[in-house]
């Protein structure tokens, strides 16, 4: 068995919960608080930058620091993260201007890609897969918890106190986790000398910040700064490729990467990341803009997602060892093109109960395959690569948010500009009529025409995607996990065999 006898296994996983809500509700309580912030620090075409950063950290880092918890261990990898991110939490509430404020997210995104591999690998070493169905449910319920928290707990702040407290009340709850890992979580002493790959991780993080800053260029139609920045990203991978294959213990390994179910999981999570984003980006302003409901209607309908996730996690991580993971992993994700192909249903007219229907769905597919592809990727590697493992796969999670909300875009922008039978839809206009400043418009249904003309396009896309999530998942092997972790061969394979 992979875990510690001495690790108090329920307090440690109390600190992993309290980590991953201080990670989980950043993202919703800040975006709700940044109005006030913009507003104060002043630099609004800034204001993109402020979740851009965050996020391009959190992403470059998260595999980073997944090696490094394979080579000096989860418990000091784990408090450095949460060290960082309280580090930035604080500086941020200090911000004096908006470039401050996106240095100090830089430094909270740095942390958080530490706290969320490592805490999903610690999870791994302390519980076999077989027990791990009760605890990856909880693990689940805390982003869904933390979706709906974070609007009203951001609110509250704003409204009664300083926005300063949306960063500083992360000092308690980190200070609190960081106690229960030292206090609980115990681990057998490395007495190896690591051969740390500096120049890999170096030119890795720097590749995949080219190319997120280059993707954040192309949204917001930049197009000379994005083709900079993707020729330095080509540059920058050039260099990482050629200082991984003579590096003593790369930061990448790219024999374990091209294993074939952790390849074939990782391309369809990042798929998924793409249609997540895509979902939760334009299922809203559908039914805002062409249904003509409320932002609250709206905002229920894309919560049903989240709903969904936990709920379809849960049951998958509860069921695989009777049913079989590949048969959960790939009948899960049946239910992501089900939920995507209604919301080719929705229409002028039609009812929300259709997006909230179709967001139930996907959100319980995506939560199925998700637990299934991880619990896979954990237990078909050693202890020693489990850490690199998993952040192989929250690595491609975040990689395909970032470009579905890329690609996403560029196909709302094109059906906006290429209707039919309507005039092009400016962006003034769009933004009165999500505002539903509809008395300012000429012709609002002519206007909710073409938005729905543009989001079925972009749905359209959106289930076609969905269909490859399946596609990829078909060529996991049948893998049976047990005590004894014995697999097929063909699983361990690399692609190339």
């Amino acid at each position: 068995m992979s875990r510690n006898p001495q690790s108090s296994r329920p307090l440690v996983i109390a600190a992993v919960m309290a980590s991953m809500a201080m990670v989980a509700i950043e993202a919703t309580i800040v975006s709700t608080a940044m109005p006030q912030i913009v507003a104060q620090l002043g630099d609004l075409h800034l204001y993109s930058w402020v979740f851009s950063s965050f996020l391009l950290m959190q992403t470059a880092m998260t595999v980073v620091f997944g090696k490094l918890a394979d080579l000096y261990g989860r418990k000091p990898i784990m408090l450095a993260g949460i060290a960082i991110f309280l580090l930035g939490s604080i500086l941020a509430g200090f911000a004096w201007s908006m470039p401050a404020m996106i240095a100090f997210r830089l430094i909270q995104g740095i942390g958080a890609g530490a706290i969320q591999p490592v805490t999903l690998t610690i999870v791994a070493d302390l519980y076999p897969a077989r027990e791990r169905g009760k605890v990856q449910g909880y693990l689940a319920s805390v982003w869904a918890i933390s979706a709906v928290v974070g609007p009203m707990v951001g609110g509250f702040i704003i409204h009664n106190m300083s926005w300063a407290w949306i960063f500083w009340m992360n000092v308690p709850i980190g200070l609190a986790s960081a106690a229960g890992f030292i206090a609980f979580l115990r681990e057998s002493e490395r007495h190896a000398r690591p051969s740390i790959d500096f120049g890999g991780a170096a030119l890795f993080m720097a590749a995949i910040a080219a190319l997120m800053t280059a993707l954040t260029f192309i949204g917001d139609d930049q197009l000379a700064r994005a083709a900079f920045a993707a020729a330095a990203f080509v540059v920058c991978l050039v260099l990482f490729v050629w200082q991984e294959r003579r590096a003593a213990e790369p930061m990448i390994s790219f024999a374990l990467w091209s294993r074939r179910p952790i390849a074939a999981c990782n391309g369809s999570t990042l798929l998924a990341g793409m249609i997540l984003m895509g979902s939760t980006t334009f299922l809203p302003m559908y039914v805002q803009g062409v249904l003509n409901r409320s932002p609250v209607v709206a905002g229920l309908a894309l919560t049903m997602m989240m709903v969904g996730w936990p709920a379809g996690a849960t049951l998958a991580a509860k069921s695989f060892h009777r049913i079989g993971l590949r048969r959960i992993l790939i009948g899960g994700s049946l239910f992501v093109p089900l939920g995507a192909l209604l919301l080719l249903f929705l229409a002028p007219g039609a009812s929300p109960l259709i997006a909230g229907f179709a967001s139930l769905i996907m959100g319980f597919g995506m939560g199925t395959s998700s637990v299934s592809a991880l619990v896979l990727i954990q237990e078909i590697v050693g202890m020693d690569e489990r850490g690199s493992a998993t952040a192989s796969n929250l690595f491609s999670r975040n990689l395909g948010s970032t470009l579905g909300a890329t690609v996403f875009g560029a196909v709302l922008n094109f059906g906006l500009s290429h209707s039919k039978n309507v005039a092009v839809v400016t962006s003034d206009q769009l933004r009165s009529l999500l505002q539903n400043q509809t008395a300012a418009l000429g012709n609002s249904d002519a206007i909710r025409l073409v938005l729905h003309q543009s989001l079925h396009l972009t749905f359209v896309s959106l289930f076609a995607i969905a269909i490859f999530v399946v596609a990829l998942l078909c060529f996991v092997p049948a893998i049976s996990i047990g005590q004894d972790r014995k697999m097929p061969l063909e699983a361990l394979s690399p692609l190339e065999d």
